[in-house]
């Protein structure tokens, strides 16, 4: 199991996902690094991924593009949430 001090090495499926990311224009080499995050999330099996990338990972048009490219790649879709969306405060009494 995946903890968040876990450090997973690059693998090759990971590159493969990554490029394919590329491949489909979802971000441009320019942007490889973010499309490599989000490959290596989806290969690890992450459940999800926080991020305040709202312009490569965070981005409502992007989002669905990374998970039809997961599945066609055979992985599961990633679910992609900004830090707003996940942070939950208690209500004071």
């Amino acid at each position: 199991m995946l903890t968040w001090t876990t450090v997973v090495p690059v693998s090759p499926e990971a590159l493969d996902l990554q490029q394919a990311y590329l491949d489909a224009d979802v971000l441009t080499p320019k942007w490889a690094d973010d499309a490599l995050h989000v490959a290596m999330a989806t290969v690890t099996e992450c459940s999800y991924i926080v991020s305040w990338n709202f312009k490569h990972i965070v981005h409502s048009q992007k989002i669905p593009r990374y998970n039809a490219i997961n599945e066609i790649q055979g992985y599961r879709p990633l679910a992609i949430y900004s830090p707003l969306e996940v942070i939950h405060y208690e209500e004071e009494l």
